[in-house]
């Protein structure tokens, strides 16, 4: 996902705004939009981030709030298979 399609999808992912930055109010959400530039000087202005710290933040929060579902997926099998794996193991003993 790039910040175009997070501006279309605003309003899905402002909660998870909100949780990730608690100083942002519903008000600096709103007027942020989705808005990769006013999420930087919102974070620059209530956490004091130089821009870079902020640009970086943000784009972070991006990518670990929307990694594909594939990876997701993925994730979740292989912690089965670990699982598994494991049981396996302990009723070897």
């Amino acid at each position: 996902m790039n910040w175009d399609q997070v501006e279309g999808k605003w309003k899905q992912l402002k909660g998870s705004a909100r949780e990730h930055w608690g100083e942002l109010t519903d008000s600096d959400l709103d007027m942020i939009a989705g808005n990769r530039e006013k999420l930087v000087g919102k974070l620059q202005e209530r956490y004091g981030y130089a821009k870079e710290q902020a640009q970086k933040t943000a784009d972070e929060w991006l990518k670990a709030t929307h990694e594909p579902a594939h990876s997701q997926a993925q994730a979740q099998h292989n912690k089965g298979e670990h699982r598994s794996s494991q049981e396996q193991h302990a009723g070897r003993r």
